[in-house]
């Protein structure tokens, strides 16, 4: 594995926390990401568990530099330990030109995947059917980001290797943004997912916008790490 993903996502980790005003709250949200328990960084970092929690807590007094390289590194290595599948997510956003904080994960599967099992992965309940039931891949991406920071040339981008995917919209409320998107961009994907919303909260015309552009529309709650970890099973 190439060292520039792993160099540049620790150069990130390590400016948040440093820069960030609440640095606790910051290494919280970076450790939970890599799925590593209190317990796990205080293993590898040789302390106590209730160190790391004083730290995150707010308890002690912020992490200097050399501590938030101790965290940093020992994340990265626990991850290293595990197959280095979040630098691998990370550089995979990288090599697609997105920062991170844009696009969580971009994906290509070895085989076509149903919708229906893809959906069964990420516990989502599908609004309409689409004019396709497979993807080849998914992009997750933070919705609002997304939509005010991209170009449409970079909207593009967001399909990878292929149009025939899943587009994965975080953070959003109602869906009308995502929807709205959706209708200026061409191609479109082969499915959309609303995720943080439940079909009672949607928007009422989302349904009607899918079925004008083909595509399937699903929305789902489940835990965003979770559906990462069972959607790694089609790679």
């Amino acid at each position: 594995m190439s060292d520039a993903p792993r160099d540049e996502l620790a150069r990130r980790i390590a400016g948040e926390i440093t820069l960030s005003g609440d640095p606790g709250a910051t290494l919280r949200k970076w450790r939970t990401d890599f799925g590593v328990s209190q317990t796990e960084l205080a293993a590898e970092l040789d302390v106590s568990s209730s160190v790391v929690s004083d730290y995150e807590s707010g308890r002690r007094e912020s992490p200097g530099i050399g501590v938030v390289r101790r965290m940093v590194t020992a994340l990265l290595a626990i991850d290293d330990e595990r197959g280095g599948k979040r630098i691998r997510q990370f550089g995979r956003v990288l090599t697609a030109g997105f920062e991170s904080d844009i696009v969580r994960d971009l994906r290509e599967y070895r085989t076509a995947i149903s919708l229906s099992d893809f959906y069964d992965a990420i516990e989502a309940t599908e609004i309409t059917s689409g004019d396709r039931d497979y993807v080849n891949g998914h992009t997750i991406i933070n919705s609002i980001q997304a939509i005010t920071r991209l170009s449409s040339e970079e909207f593009y981008r967001l399909y990878g290797q292929s149009t025939d995917r899943a587009l994965v919209f975080t953070d959003v409320t109602r869906g009308e943004s995502p929807l709205v998107a959706m209708r200026v961009v061409t191609p479109t994907p082969n499915a959309v997912v609303l995720h943080g919303l439940t079909e009672d909260d949607l928007w009422e015309h989302a349904a009607a916008l899918a079925s004008v552009d083909g595509f399937s529309l699903a929305v789902s709650t489940c835990d965003i790490g979770t559906a990462l970890d069972s959607l790694r099973s089609f790679d």
